[in-house]
């Protein structure tokens, strides 16, 4: 059974998928059906909600979305999380997860190795308690190009990733979203707030707030990809390549450092190169070199 919305752009026209497309599709619905019923760990973002759109069509009132409220999600990202859930029509939950564990604390660089277990056992244990024994994450098969740990906390936890297993990249996950009207479907690409403090500096609450703060003012200046990368004292401004020349401006120049430094930084710089996913990674390739 099927509680599929009718799908496709504005104005209610229904598109024909490409035939691969669609294939995939398919396939992705028939890999969560399988289970009989499942959760998603859902943050918001691009992937999970189009995987929780899935979720839905394929389970109905057996699909679940679970979203962890932890330091290293902004409110903002939590606020969207739920409005998309509601949207959808999923049921959705929030645990709370307040405190940092040591071994992420330390931030490692399998950091996000030991976030991930931790993070997925409390999905397992939430959808386990309402008779759910499958999870699904929503991780991707371009997702295999870039250093990410996090992966193989999932395969030992027994997480399902059925985007990847449907040979599903971002493009194809972005092009579905948008026919089936989710508003994620251009959403920037956005990761834990960890990711904004190099490997080896201790995370603390205090500098996860100070980032957040610092990317909701980027926000509200009217950029679209950003990130606040946190140097001790120094905030690393990225923001999207064509973005970049809106610091010509000597005025956005001057309340953008004014803003960073009410947030708690001493100075404020711009990466010239602009946003890149990853970029803190940059230091692992060296020294593998």
């Amino acid at each position: 059974m099927s509680n599929e919305k009718p799908w496709g752009p504005p104005g209610g026209l229904r598109e024909t998928l490409p035939a691969g497309l669609d294939e995939k599709y398919q396939e992705l619905l028939a890999l969560i059906a399988g289970p009989g019923a499942g959760a998603v760990a859902f943050s918001g973002g691009v992937d999970s909600s189009f995987l929780c759109h899935a979720a839905f069509a394929a389970l109905g009132a057996r699909a679940l979305a679970v979203t962890v409220v932890s330091p290293m999600l902004p409110k903002t990202e939590i606020d969207g999380a739920i409005q998309v859930a509601r949207r959808i029509g999923i049921a959705h939950i929030l645990i709370e997860e307040s405190e940092i564990d040591e071994e992420v604390a330390a931030n490692p660089k399998d950091r996000c190795y030991f976030c991930k277990k931790i993070e997925f056992r409390g999905i397992l244990k939430a959808a386990e308690a309402r008779g759910i024994h499958t999870v699904f994450d929503g991780s991707n098969l371009d997702d295999l190009g870039d250093y990410r740990p996090g992966l193989q906390a999932l395969e030992e936890l027994g997480i399902v990733s059925p985007l990847r297993i449907a040979g599903m990249t971002k493009a194809d996950i972005r092009e579905l979203s948008r026919r089936f009207n989710l508003p994620t479907w251009d959403k920037p690409a956005f990761a834990c707030l960890a990711s904004r403090i190099p490997y080896g500096e201790r995370i603390s609450p205090e500098k996860l707030g100070r980032i957040e703060k610092a990317e909701d003012a980027l926000r509200s200046a009217g950029f679209r990809q950003f990130r606040v990368r946190s140097h001790g004292t120094l905030a690393r401004i990225e923001v999207a390549p064509e973005e970049r020349k809106r610091f010509f401006d000597e005025t956005v120049m001057d309340a953008i450092s004014r803003s960073l430094k009410a947030c708690g930084f001493v100075y404020a710089a711009l990466d010239l190169e602009g946003y890149a996913m990853g970029s803190m990674n940059r230091v692992l390739i060296k020294e593998e070199t």
